[in-house]
C-alpha cells in the first residue's frame, strides 16, 4: 500500500512542535463508526491500539493515546493480551477477522521512526473493523522531546474522527495549587497538561493568586494576585515569561476574563460598597463600566462570539445568572432555579452556560441554555465550584472539596462521567486552554 502526499504544516510557536497530516492510501468511505458524544447512556466503543512498531519510545506513545481516548468515556481500549496481531504492519491492511473476534470496532496502527533530520515522525490509519475500510490515515512530525504532544494529536484526531467533533487532548490546564496548613495556605499559579503531566509553577507564592483564565488567541493568563496592600490583576504570557499588571483600579479587583479575540479583560471592582462589572481594552487601557446595579456584580464571562456577557448578581435578593450586552445594555435574567447560582461560564460552542448552583449546605456543578431552559445539575457534593470547559464543550473541569481541601475534578455534558482529575495534589479555580497551535 502506498502514500499518497497530501501534508499540511502545523508549527507550534510554543514548544516547536512541527506536525504534518498526510493521507495514507485510498480516501475512506463515510465512517459506518457513530460516537455520540451527548447520550448519556451509551457505551464505549471497544478499540484496539496495538503498540505502534518502532523505537522504544511508540510503546509511550500508544499509551498516551489509549488513555486519552479512555478518558473521554466514549471508548474503551480493548486489552492487548487479546489481539491476534502484536505488532501489525501500518502499511498493509489488517485480517479483521481476527479483530472481529475480540469485539474491536476501531482498530489503530502506527509506526514510529526518525527521520533524517532528527525529527521523530508518527505515521498511524484508523480502521473500521466491521466495514473493513481504512477511516483515516495521518502523520505527525516533531523534534523527539514532543512525543507526548505528538501523542495528544493523534488521540485528537481519532476522537474527531469517531465523534465528528473537535478533540480536546494537546491542551493545558492552568489552576491554583494549594500547599501548607488551613492557617498558612500557599496557592501558586500551576499549569499541566490535560493528563496531569508537566505540572509547572507560574508563580512563587509570595501572593495568593485566584481564578487564572486562558486566552483563546494567545498563550496568556490573567489572573489575580492578593496582597496585604490589595489586589491586582495580571496577564502573564506564557511562552516568554512577561508578566505585566492590568492597570490600576481604585478598590478591589477580581474575577479577570478575557473576551473571545483577546482584546478585551472583563473583571469586577468593588468600590465603595458596591461591586460592578468593567472592561478594558488591552491596546488602549482604556476602562468602561458595564453594570450600574448597587447589587453585587461579578463572575462577568463573553460569549464565544463576544456579543455578550453572562454574570451573577445578587440585585434581586438572591445571587442569580444574567446576560448583559457586551455594552451593558439589554440586562436580563436567565435562572428562576431554587437555590444560588453563581460563576456561569459559557461554552466554547455557545450552546450551554455551565455555574455553579447552592441548594441548602449542597454544592452542584450544572449547565443551562442561554436562555436559560434546559437545566441540569451534573455533580452534587459538599464543595463543588469553578467550572470551565474543555475547548469541544464535552467535559468540564471544576473544583471539589469533601472536607479535606479542594481538589480537581472533572464531569462531561452528559452527567455519564464524574471522576477526579489526574492531579492528585491540592487545586482550585482550574482553567482549560484551548488546543494548542
Amino acid at each position: 500500500m502506498h502514500l499518497r502526499n497530501f501534508s499540511r504544516a502545523m508549527v507550534a510557536a510554543l514548544v516547536g512542535l512541527i506536525a504534518c497530516a498526510a493521507a495514507l492510501a485510498a480516501g475512506p468511505a463515510a465512517a459506518d463508526i457513530v460516537v455520540n458524544v451527548d447520550q448519556g447512556a451509551s457505551q464505549p466503543l471497544p478499540i484496539a491500539i496495538p503498540v505502534f512498531s518502532g523505537p522504544a519510545v511508540a510503546g509511550d506513545i500508544q499509551k498516551v493515546i489509549a488513555n486519552d481516548l479512555q478518558s473521554s468515556g466514549l471508548f474503551k481500549p480493548l486489552d492487548p493480551a487479546t489481539f491476534p496481531q502484536v505488532d501489525p504492519n501500518v502499511n498493509v491492511q489488517p485480517a479483521f477477522d481476527g479483530w472481529k473476534a475480540i469485539s474491536a470496532q476501531g482498530l489503530l496502527t502506527g509506526a514510529v521512526s526518525n527521520d533524517a533530520d532528527g525529527h521523530l515522525r508518527v505515521d498511524f490509519r484508523l480502521w473500521d473493523v466491521y466495514a473493513g475500510e481504512q477511516l483515516l490515515g495521518l502523520q505527525f512530525t516533531s523534534t523527539p522531546e514532543n512525543w507526548r504532544r505528538i501523542a495528544h494529536k493523534v488521540a485528537d484526531a481519532v476522537y474527531e474522527k469517531l465523534t465528528g467533533q473537535q478533540g480536546y487532548f494537546d491542551t493545558r490546564v492552568v489552576f491554583v495549587s494549594v500547599s501548607g496548613s488551613p492557617a498558612h495556605r500557599v496557592r501558586r499559579l500551576e499549569i499541566m497538561d490535560q493528563d496531569g503531566f508537566n505540572p509547572s509553577h507560574l508563580t512563587d507564592g509570595g501572593a495568593e493568586v485566584f481564578t487564572p483564565r486562558f486566552s483563546a488567541k494567545a498563550q496568556e493568563v490573567t489572573y489575580m494576585a492578593l496582597r496585604p496592600s490589595g489586589s491586582t490583576i495580571y496577564i502573564l504570557n506564557i511562552e516568554t515569561g512577561r508578566q505585566e499588571a492590568l492597570g490600576h483600579f481604585p478598590g478591589m479587583v477580581f474575577a479577570p476574563r478575557f473576551s473571545p479575540d483577546g482584546s478585551h479583560v472583563v473583571l469586577s471592582v468593588a468600590r465603595d460598597g458596591n461591586t460592578d462589572i468593567y472592561a478594558m481594552t488591552l491596546a488602549s487601557g482604556a476602562i468602561r463600566r458595564l453594570t450600574t446595579d448597587p447589587g453585587i456584580d461579578t463572575s462577568p464571562c463573553y460569549s464565544p462570539d463576544g456579543s455578550q456577557i453572562a454574570f451573577n448578581s445578587d440585585r434581586a435578593g438572591n445571587p442569580e445568572l444574567y446576560l448583559m450586552d457586551s455594552e451593558g445594555g439589554n440586562v436580563r435574567r436567565i435562572s428562576f432555579g431554587e437555590g444560588r447560582y453563581t460563576t456561569p461560564v459559557w461554552s466554547p460552542d455557545g450552546k450551554w452556560i455551565a455555574f455553579t448552583k447552592q441548594t441548602g449546605n449542597v454544592f452542584h456543578i450544572g449547565v443551562m441554555r442561554p436562555d436559560g431552559s434546559g437545566e441540569r445539575l451534573l455533580t452534587s457534593s459538599y464543595m463543588d465550584e469553578g467550572p470551565s470547559w474543555a475547548p469541544n464543550s464535552h467535559m468540564i473541569l471544576f473544583s471539589r472539596d469533601t472536607g479535606y481541601g479542594p481538589h480537581l475534578w472533572m464531569a462531561d455534558i452528559s452527567g455519564r462521567i464524574l471522576k477526579a482529575a489526574p492531579y492528585n495534589l491540592g487545586a482550585t479555580d482550574p482553567a482549560w486552554s484551548a488546543l494548542l497551535p
